[in-house]
């Protein structure tokens, strides 16, 4: 697996092979993702993983998610994702898109400009209340026609919900005292649980109004294109539990985000315009329950990164720090409910 990958990378790396022939390829990987940039375009190329939450071990699989990330990220990004590419190889030589036995598979986006896209801006004091307002009211529209079904929504029932924060808790217990008090474990779970079970009714209620739809799945200010028009990219598309949920935990990924990063002010304006457009005046009841739940994700996600040995030690401190504080985020939503 990884001399195919290693192969792969090298043969990617090679400009010529490219139809806007770049004079060099930029290159980044993830966990999950090699990614090529040739300054006008983007090739993401998924790697052979499987890590029980996502399984991309056969080329079938990579070519169907490949398939799946443009059709669903062309919702809110069309002008981003412009197909899936084959890479091929013919007499020991990759191409993109020839005749020869088809090797990968690779998601092709246009490249943007970073510094447009809205952590960074917010870094330099850019994100303005009406920047916010016009994110707010596409997301209404996009939220309004997503699909939903009786299959979506058993996914918002509080019994399942629970199966999710009950995964987080026992996921998080071993990082009680590094990045989790035990005092902050405690009454985030304890209360967690109790408004699932005592305020029961009012996912239901949420189910009946068709709140529960196919949302974006990892709404967050880095996924979001401030260019002609307003992009929201990078959409899960590895696994439907991510995406199946309420309009509010989606929502609330954004507003998280927006506290996190000190803007109260703009997570407030967000909330409140979108409810002036989606008339969703129920949203408030939940909000708190899915911003503790997206703070708490994120601590969890940050505490992972202290076990990979292929993370330095600096980046390391820089995580444990990040998930400190977004635990501690977590026990203040929690408090408030």
């Amino acid at each position: 697996m990884t001399s195919n990958i290693s192969f792969l990378q090298r043969a990617l790396l090679n400009p010529e092979i490219y139809p806007d022939h770049p004079k060099e390829v930029g290159f980044f990987e993830t966990h999950i993702s090699l990614l090529f940039f040739t300054g006008h375009h983007v090739y993401k190329v998924k790697k052979p993983v499987d890590f029980g939450f996502l399984d991309f071990t056969s080329i079938e699989k990579r070519k169907f998610f490949c398939e799946e990330e443009v059709r669903l990220n062309r919702r809110l990004s069309p002008e981003i994702y412009l197909g899936v590419v084959k890479i091929t190889k013919e007499d020991n030589r990759i191409l993109l898109d020839g005749r020869g036995e088809v090797v990968e598979y690779a998601v092709q986006m246009k490249q943007i400009p970073e510094e447009f896209l809205m952590d960074k801006l917010l870094k330099k004091g850019q994100v303005t209340p009406k920047m916010i307002e016009a994110v707010s009211e596409k997301l209404a529209r996009f939220y309004s026609t997503a699909e939903t079904s009786d299959f979506i929504k058993s996914f918002a029932k509080p019994e399942r919900i629970k199966q999710d924060t009950d995964e987080n808790f026992e996921q998080t217990e071993k990082y009680i005292g590094v990045t989790i008090t035990k005092d902050v474990y405690t009454e985030v779970r304890n209360r967690t649980n109790n408004f699932l079970r005592a305020q029961a009714e009012i996912f239901y209620q949420r189910i009946a109004e068709d709140r529960i739809r196919d949302c974006h799945g990892d709404l967050r200010l880095e996924h979001i294109f401030w260019g002609d028009e307003i992009s929201i990219f990078d959409c899960i598309e590895f696994n439907e539990r991510f995406r199946y949920t309420d309009t509010a935990a989606d929502l609330a990924f954004l507003a998280m985000d927006l506290d996190y990063h000190g803007r109260k002010d703009l997570s407030g304006h967000l909330i409140q315009r979108y409810i002036e457009k989606s008339g969703d005046q129920d949203l408030t009841k939940v909000l708190d329950f899915y911003k503790c739940y997206r703070a708490y994700v994120r601590g969890k996600v940050e505490s992972f990164r202290l076990d990979d040995s292929n993370i330095p030690e600096k980046e390391k401190r820089e995580a444990l720090q990040r998930a400190q504080k977004y635990f501690s985020l977590a026990y203040y939503y929690a408090r408030r409910f």
